[in-house]
């Protein structure tokens, strides 16, 4: 098994490996999406999906983390915000993407910034200094133009949204969690992370309604899709964990926008997604607020 170590030597001999595996994690995430939509066509809940492909995902890192399932007392409070905060991550995402608009829920998950710098200052101490108040406002200006159809608030529109909006804060705070808990292994690390996904993913009314009867009635084929879904999860999960221990939370943020470009393409492939002029202006402004904030970032 890895340790922490062996991680940080790794990435002394080789210092382009950690932003390539947060390039990879992007990707992944931005192309999870369809997958997922095609799990829904084939019966599965958003819910129920994820309790699925994370609770098997558990069973190979059950095998990795043996031994370590228990990273001791004083990390253990951190790691269950770890879990719960990157668990309702993923469950989230997954289930705006699945029902929204996957640009507009994009967008809405990248106001990272504005999340990023506040958790990054009372947990590492990490702090932005003054310009920080620009990088939220920018971010902000660029949400309300995004979201602005000049009836009434410019607020998240539907669920898909308000789920992206959430899971975005969940992701500023998992991003930084990880970087707190870079001492613990890995394997436990990601072991939490797929229990919280599939624990949260449980208390959603659709798994218990549905859960048993969907997964008699797979396929095949839908199985093998499952699987496939499961290796990319994992992948993902152990690649953002290695990226975000080794690159500070705040420039980690700037190469997971990568995963704007795969999404667009992809939605605009796969599901025929277009945006408007006023959703590409708002969207820029949010991107420019996540490149800037990577010079914002000091230690104390």
């Amino acid at each position: 098994m890895s340790s922490p170590s062996m991680h940080s030597s790794l990435a002394t001999r080789h210092p382009g490996l950690a932003p390539a595996s947060l390039l990879l994690a992007a990707s992944v995430w931005g192309l999870v999406w369809y997958p997922f939509r095609l799990l829904e066509s084939a019966g599965l809940a958003g819910s129920v999906a994820s309790l699925l492909t994370y609770g098997l995902g558990l069973l190979p890192l059950l095998y990795l983390a043996r031994g370590r399932l228990w990273p001791g007392r004083a990390q253990a409070g951190w790691l269950l915000a770890v879990a719960l905060s990157a668990g309702w991550t993923n469950l989230s995402y997954v289930l705006a993407v699945i029902h929204g608009e996957v640009m507009r829920v994009m967008l809405l998950f990248y106001l990272a910034p504005l999340w990023t710098i506040p958790f990054a200052r009372l947990i590492l101490g990490e702090r932005a200094g003054r310009a920080g108040l620009a990088v939220i406002g920018l971010a902000l200006a660029g949400a309300l133009t995004m979201l602005h159809t000049g009836n009434g608030w410019p607020l998240p529109a539907n669920t898909a949204e308000w789920l992206g909006l959430s899971s975005g804060i969940a992701f500023a705070l998992s991003n930084v969690l990880i970087r707190k808990t870079r001492a613990i292994p890995m394997e436990t690390r990601s072991l939490w992370i797929f229990a919280g996904v599939a624990g949260i993913a449980l208390l959603f009314p659709d798994t218990h309604a549905t859960a048993a009867q969907a997964v008699r009635a797979l396929d095949a084929g839908t199985w093998l899709l499952v699987a496939g879904v499961i290796f990319a999860l994992l992948v993902a999960t152990f690649t953002v964990q290695y990226g975000l221990i080794h690159v500070p939370a705040n420039r980690a943020v700037v190469i997971l926008l990568s995963e704007l470009v795969v999404a667009a393409l992809s939605s605009h492939a796969l599901a025929g997604e277009v945006m408007d002029f006023r959703e590409w202006l708002g969207g820029a402004m949010i991107v420019a607020a996540t490149l800037f904030s990577l010079r914002l970032i000091r230690h104390e």
